[in-house]
């Protein structure tokens, strides 16, 4: 049976290196798990794979969709198991890489089986969050499912929109939904083999801080002025959820002169190592337990 490696690890740890190698080694190409790295036009503060590594070994899933295109775990992991299914009559390997845990569980675990909702919970939602903001969402986040709270990317309100329509549909957290068991490579198709990276806290953190400086320097803040101007975020449109990620959403107050530079790459340099924490212990209770 053919097998799919996983790369794991929090951002910043070293997957992309090595992916490479072990691509390499295999001969095989590299399927990405970073939903950040999706999304076209953003190659610097997603830390995508270069074009030099691209032309090492074959990727999937780098730089594909529009900014303002709305894609997500289900249907990545629609395209992900097509696609495998066509890589795997070629390759007895492939190699998996990324940080996004909800991507990887939805190819590995299958997709979660939540409840439909109505379009009129969906919109009341909508209006609540524009009413009340960010933090009324996340109150109610932690409030209602502290399971999911401590997974999620605190700072997406589109994630944790989902989570309150689920909530209020069902009258259950949504993480009761979840799936807790890997399914059997006989559902799969194939084979799951799990490499977790992982450093030492202070190494890693300082890796992530520097990263950022390294960013900035390579044209993070070009990068980023050109995507809010595409998306209409810099004369007042709604900031896509694509942009609405740490290294970006930073930088939006910092344009409108908010706050100097200083302060956004500190926050940028902050967010980061929260969600590289958050990211360690999803893994390591998947893992561990």
């Amino acid at each position: 049976m053919p097998t799919l490696v996983v790369i794991l690890g929090p951002t910043g740890v070293g997957k992309t290196e090595l992916s490479l190698q072990l691509a390499e080694e295999y001969g095989c190409p590299i399927v990405n798990a970073d939903s950040r790295q999706i999304s076209r036009d953003l190659p610097i503060g997603t830390a995508a794979p270069t074009a030099e590594e691209q032309a090492r070994v074959k990727h999937y899933f780098v730089g594909c969709k529009e900014l303002t295109e709305t894609y997500n775990a289900g249907q990545y992991a629609r395209d992900c198991k097509a696609l495998l299914e066509t890589l795997f009559n070629q390759y007895e390997t492939v190699v998996m890489a990324g940080g996004s845990m909800m991507y990887i569980d939805a190819v590995c675990k299958g997709l979660d089986d939540t409840p439909d909702v109505p379009d009129e919970v969906r919109t009341a939602l909508r209006e609540e969050y524009a009413e009340k903001g960010l933090q009324w969402l996340q109150t109610e986040v932690q409030r209602l499912d502290p399971v999911y709270w401590s997974e999620v990317d605190q700072q997406n309100p589109q994630r944790l929109m989902h989570c309150l329509e689920i909530c209020r549909v069902s009258g259950k957290p949504f993480s009761a939904f979840r799936k807790n068991r890997e399914l059997t490579p006989e559902e799969r198709g194939f084979d799951v083999e799990y490499r977790l990276v992982e450093r030492p806290r202070e190494e890693l953190y300082q890796r992530i801080n520097l990263r950022v400086h390294k960013m900035i320097e390579a044209g993070l803040l070009e990068e980023a002025r050109k995507a809010f101007q595409k998306t209409g975020v810099m004369d007042g449109g709604e900031l896509p959820n694509s942009l609405n990620t740490v290294g970006y959403k930073e930088l939006l107050p910092y344009f409108k002169g908010e706050y100097p530079l200083e302060r956004a790459i500190e926050l940028i340099q902050q967010n980061s190592r929260h969600y590289a924490k958050r990211q360690m212990t999803w893994w390591r209770k998947q893992f561990r337990s």
